[in-house]
């Protein structure tokens, strides 16, 4: 559970069950081929469930596991944290930026 992907399905999963499709569309910017392998991911490491309903088409459905649904306290008090501390962060980064624009890096001063 060490990419962004990972983190945000089990998030967007926290009010219940999603398809793929649902899923795709909730997130937006993440490509079919990565979020498959995440769910393949999450379930592989007892996050989540998935669900095949024999239907034409099938249906698959995602849902969190007891493990999953437990990760939800944690990840929303980094949430708080982080967001607590936004400005903290956006005065360091304006801060770097500052000085990153008045030199060069290491790697173009190299080139």
């Amino acid at each position: 559970m060490g990419d962004k992907w990972s983190v945000l399905v089990i998030v967007m999963l926290a009010d219940g069950s999603l398809r793929f499709s649902e899923l795709r569309r909730a997130i937006g910017t993440v490509s079919q081929k990565m979020l498959t392998a995440t769910l393949r991911g999450l379930e592989r490491d007892g996050y989540l469930t998935r669900t095949v309903t024999p239907t034409i088409p099938p249906r698959v459905d995602y849902a969190l596991t007891e493990m999953g649904r437990d990760v939800l306290t944690p990840l929303n008090a980094l949430a708080h944290w982080a967001l607590a501390r936004r400005e903290q962060v956006e005065a360091a980064r304006r801060a770097y930026d500052a000085t990153a624009k008045d030199a060069a890096s290491p790697d173009e001063a190299a080139t």
